[in-house]
């Protein structure tokens, strides 16, 4: 099997967005993205981009992404977050993960990062084994904290 893993670009967006709407549905939750591909383009390829992505690609088609953005640590200092590391399902198991994980690790070393960060869900074992396998440490300590849109109109108009 011939794949590429290379930086991403607009024009690979659509295909892109396709694949996060497949994890949201292997995740359960398709209702849940209401990102949209015009978000996408502004977000990453507008004045002040704030994602940048991988691409596995075979066949002329995105089969693979790996999505993440530049955080801050107030302890550590600059780190990368892994949004989405996603593999459509007809090429798991060829080791496209682990191609578009290197990518990104390599990434964070050409930008002086200190620290990846990602998160898995705790019913995901196939994701769970293969961090396992890079040997990433999986932190059971920390309680993930979220507003959707909603809440935070919610929560400024009550300031």
């Amino acid at each position: 099997m011939n794949i590429t893993i290379r930086r991403g670009v607009k024009t690979d967006l659509p295909q892109v967005y396709r694949l996060i709407q497949e994890l949201a549905e292997y995740e359960r939750a398709p209702q849940e993205v209401t990102n949209t591909l015009a978000d996408m383009e502004a977000d990453g390829f507008g004045e002040n981009p704030v994602f940048e992505f991988f691409v596995a690609e075979a066949e002329e088609k995105v089969v693979g992404i790996c999505l993440y953005y530049m955080a801050y640590s107030t302890w550590k200092g600059k780190m990368l977050f892994l949004e989405d590391l996603i593999v459509t399902e007809a090429y798991r198991r060829y080791g496209l993960g682990k191609q578009l994980f290197d990518a990104f690790a390599r990434r964070a070393l050409e930008l002086g990062a200190k620290r990846l960060k990602w998160q898995v869900l705790e019913w995901n074992e196939p994701a769970i084994a293969f961090y396992k396998k890079l040997n990433c440490n999986l932190d059971a300590e920390w309680i993930n904290c979220n507003m959707n849109e909603q809440e935070i109109a919610a929560y400024v108009e009550n300031l």
